[in-house]
């Protein structure tokens, strides 16, 4: 038997932390992401009741900031003087791996409701931002308008015919022909004669 060797041990890329004047900084001309409004307005509202808790990464071959687009961009509309940095040494190739994948990395893990909804109990907030973004946040009971698996909603229709349309909550069901392209249009949106509702 040979012995297996351990595996190398992962790169350490961060090579410093300091602070910058935000309108120093460079955004990424590859930067991908967009900011919606309600995310600016929870974003600025964390920033407001605990301020800087993560660091803006810039690429110190490059310049380019790689993560913390928005964070610099709040801090600019506000006129702070510096953000705290955290500096990465990546090649161009490295840059843009990293640019594509690290929210998408941490979008990836999944949530344990009884936990959150655990942690959100605890958690009193008045900024508007960030109490839209905790509410959204809260776990959520079946969807108005569902019903039990075993139930079945009752047709109203008092005889079924091929072309009969029903609408039952979000859903639609037709009496047709699943291979017939007519039939199919309709039931994805077309025609909307002799619809019942549920």
């Amino acid at each position: 038997m040979t012995a297996r060797s351990a595996p190398a041990p992962w790169q350490n890329r961060i090579v410093g932390t300091g602070e910058e004047a935000p309108g120093d900084l460079i955004a990424n001309p590859a930067n991908w992401r967009t900011h919606p409004t309600g995310q600016r307005a929870a974003l600025r509202g964390s920033l407001t009741e605990v301020g800087w808790v993560q660091q803006v990464m810039v690429n110190r071959r490059s310049g380019h900031v790689v993560d913390g687009h928005a964070r610099v961009e709040e801090a600019l509309a506000r006129g702070e003087a510096t953000v705290p940095v955290l500096y990465v040494d990546l090649d161009p190739e490295e840059e843009a791996l990293v640019l594509a994948t690290l929210d998408p990395i941490g979008a990836m893990a999944t949530r344990d409701d009884a936990k959150l909804a655990e942690l959100l109990a605890g958690i009193s907030i008045d900024n508007e931002g960030l109490a839209a973004l905790l509410g959204d946040l809260l776990p959520r009971g079946p969807k108005a308008g569902l019903t039990d698996a075993d139930e079945v909603p009752e047709v109203k229709a008092t005889s079924i015919k091929r072309g009969d349309l029903f609408a039952l909550g979000d859903h639609r069901l037709l009496c047709g022909d699943a291979v017939n392209p007519g039939d199919v249009a309709r039931l994805l949106g077309g025609g909307h004669s002799n619809v019942a509702r549920d």
